[in-house]
């Protein structure tokens, strides 16, 4: 989840610890162009206060002078659409006629947010489901195939903690990768100890960079299902440190750059040291989706594209893990 979702149920939960009421509004469903996505979430408290979005600010007021008034949401959660008809669209700004749906639960100690909360400091991806004619929620460990479902008396949410991605080297591809992670709500950490890398990433602020050794990065980092770690310096005794560690990490994703005879070569030393032949299986290599690339950007593409097959719970039939020959990119290094 991103970090403003994270504020909404921190502070529907400082609003309720302090005696005021709050809702929580989900958006569950959207036909035609919403403003928001699926899964944004806001807290209105009970003198109009608000926190989050779930329309960009066109049906909010509205919205806010119902739940303030009791006549939504008032003892049990509820859902409601607006901009179902093109008068509705037309009065709440929605465009092109888009309609919202979405679920408003009344706080109270069992929607147990308190609970929630710690379960993602935790680093759990959490599905927690909320029975709209009880108020009664439950949460269980979700994964990366695990999507919001409402079926109108049960809706499942999933949360978690933000997607973090560890590069390791700071060349042309890194940045690459980390330029189009970053859309895809992705923290990303560069780590490369070689100070000759690292004047080129200051026009990258959102990116946390560090000179650390690999390996002691990934420990301190404690890798989460919600992370992934790409090797791509080229240098053993860079990339290797970091995989050693991460392939014994929860990581969801653990790539590295090299053709296959490579990465064959890479399996051979890993296994020399403490990595067993289990923990070796989860590596991808050569990294990324077989797609042709050639290029540097079009790498950073292949790598996203299996890291978000393999976030998503998508079995992949073929890909750069299973292909004998190598590609060779634009700059003439092997993948």
């Amino acid at each position: 989840m991103d970090n403003l979702d994270l504020d909404v149920l921190k502070t529907a939960l400082a609003w309720t610890d302090s005696g005021r009421r709050a809702t929580l509004g989900t958006v569950v469903r959207t036909w035609g162009s919403a403003p928001r996505p699926i899964g944004a979430m806001m807290a209105i408290r009970d003198d109009g206060q608000v926190i989050g979005s779930v329309s960009g600010g066109c049906i909010e007021d509205d919205l806010i002078a119902k739940v303030k008034d009791g006549k939504l949401a008032a003892r049990l959660p509820e859902s409601v659409r607006y901009g179902v008809s093109a008068d509705q669209a037309h009065q709440f700004g929605l465009p092109c006629g888009g309609t919202v749906e979405m679920v408003l639960e009344p706080l109270t100690p069992q929607s147990d947010i308190r609970g929630l909360l710690a379960d993602l400091e935790a680093h759990r991806i959490v599905k927690r489901t909320l029975n709209l004619a009880t108020a009664v929620t439950h949460r269980a460990d979700a994964t990366g195939a695990d999507v919001l479902a409402f079926d109108g008396n049960t809706l499942t949410t999933i949360h978690g903690p933000r997607y973090r991605l560890l590069i390791i080297g700071a060349g042309q591809l890194s940045k690459y990768l980390a330029t189009m992670a970053i859309p895809l709500d992705y923290q990303v950490t560069v780590c490369d100890p070689r100070d000759e890398y690292q004047e080129q990433w200051h026009d990258l602020p959102q990116v946390t960079m560090t000179k650390e050794m690999p390996d002691d990065t990934v420990i301190a980092m404690n890798l989460d299902r919600n992370s992934a770690v790409v090797a791509l310096t080229h240098d053993p005794k860079l990339d290797d440190l970091a995989l050693m560690e991460a392939l014994k990490s929860p990581a969801f994703y653990v790539g590295a750059l090299g053709s296959k005879r490579n990465n064959d070569k890479r399996r051979e030393r890993l296994l020399e040291f403490d990595v067993t032949a289990e923990e070796l299986t989860k590596l991808r290599g050569p990294v990324g989706l077989d797609i042709g690339a050639k290029t540097p950007s079009e790498i950073a593409i292949s790598i996203l594209a299996e890291m978000t097959a393999m976030k998503r719970g998508v079995t992949m039939t073929r890909s750069k893990s299973e292909v004998p020959a190598a590609a060779v990119t634009s700059a003439g290094c092997a993948l």
